[in-house]
């Protein structure tokens, strides 16, 4: 299992709802610094023609996933409308013991699940600026049917709320570059 006072470096996990830039966000802070670096979940959903196997995600099958679950490979996972993502505990652990802050994008729920394994995890929530920006942000998308960006939204409030109880740090949005310093100082005073 581990204790994160066992390991070198520390966990970093940044949340929040779909269409709220956490993505951009978190690339923008590992492109920033040598050493922090994002662990790449894995998925039972579509590969889409621009994404990486290994690099954005790594594509199972569901069968593949079950069996990693009966292993218990994850650190967390989670089914999110139709579709299992979880973060492998081996690649996690292997970065950090090389002394590297692991950022992990996960949802609310894993990151209840990472926070029992590491009780130090710095835990951040990104927030829109309102829902209004949060529905075009995701209608501007065009990467999911009308339905499913609704569903999305309409998740968000829950998400969102939960967050409020569990998250020590929460970070709005509304400029990119202020919500990247804000993480980066988040995570340099943790």
């Amino acid at each position: 299992m581990g204790d994160s006072k066992d390991k070198k470096g520390k966990i970093v996990i940044i949340s929040g709802p779909s269409g709220v830039g956490k993505s951009t966000i978190c690339k923008q802070i590992v492109a920033s610094r040598d050493d922090i670096c994002l662990s790449v979940s894995m998925t039972t959903r579509p590969k889409s023609e621009a994404e990486i196997d290994g690099h954005d995600y790594w594509f199972v099958s569901k069968e593949q996933f079950q069996e990693r679950i009966s292993e218990g490979s994850f650190l967390e996972y989670a089914e999110v409308f139709g579709h299992m993502y979880g973060t492998p505990r081996d690649k996690v652990e292997q970065m950090l013991q090389c002394c590297k802050t692991v950022i992990l994008e996960i949802d609310v729920q894993g990151a209840r699940q990472v926070k029992v394994f590491y009780p130090d995890a710095v835990m951040i929530f990104i927030l829109p600026p309102s829902a209004k920006v949060l529905a075009e942000r995701l209608n501007h998308r065009g990467r999911e049917a009308a339905e499913v960006a609704e569903q999305r939204l309409g998740g968000a409030g829950t998400e969102i709320a939960a967050a409020w109880q569990y998250y020590e740090h929460m970070v709005v949005n509304e400029d990119l570059q202020q919500a990247v310093n804000e993480c980066l100082q988040i995570i340099e005073d943790a």
